[in-house]
């Protein structure tokens, strides 16, 4: 699973809440097939989507979206917390 932000200090400020909710995460380029604002998201476990989405909604994290890896690319996830 892939988050991707629009702005680099979203993509920092998560990174931060998400080390300290123990999700392990890691710090990449943002793929060429997700139109993000940033050059940085973040890679998690699937496992783990809930505790993201639930950081993501109580400390109002900006994303562009959270995606998953498709054959043909990413898709990004429909999800009701997403703003």
């Amino acid at each position: 699973m892939l988050i991707a932000f629009d702005s680099t200090q979203q993509a920092l400020r998560a990174e931060m809440l998400l080390e300290y909710a123990e999700v392990e995460i890691d710090i990449c380029p943002t793929p060429k097939e997700i139109t993000a604002g940033c050059a940085l998201s973040i890679h998690f476990p699937e496992d783990d989507l809930t505790t993201v989405q639930d950081v993501i909604e109580q400390e109002n994290v900006e994303i562009r979206g959270i995606f998953k890896a498709v054959e043909q690319g990413y898709e990004q996830l429909e999800l009701d917390k997403q703003k």
